[in-house]
């Protein structure tokens, strides 16, 4: 009976799992030239703390890093 519930567990979540992948990808809030986007980095080698860096659109995209496309999964807050 344990085997039973835990195929049945594992498969659920197996099913739900593409789901989420698939999920729309939510844009940066528009603001000027000079709106800073706070986004989460890597946190520096041998660290475990969470790094959060504050930039411009351009200074991020000059970084190599679009900020729409990281919004979603990495956007924190918006300073006017």
């Amino acid at each position: 009976m344990p085997r039973k519930a835990l195929v049945i567990a594992l498969s659920t979540i197996v099913a739900v799992s593409p789901a989420a992948a698939s999920r729309p990808a939510i844009p940066a809030p528009p603001g000027t030239a000079n709106t800073k986007y706070c986004l989460r980095v890597e946190p520096i080698t041998g660290s475990r703390i969470e790094t959060i860096q504050c930039r411009t659109r351009d200074e991020w995209a000059w970084l190599g890093l679009d900020v729409d496309q990281e919004w979603a999964e990495n956007g924190v807050r918006v300073v006017a």
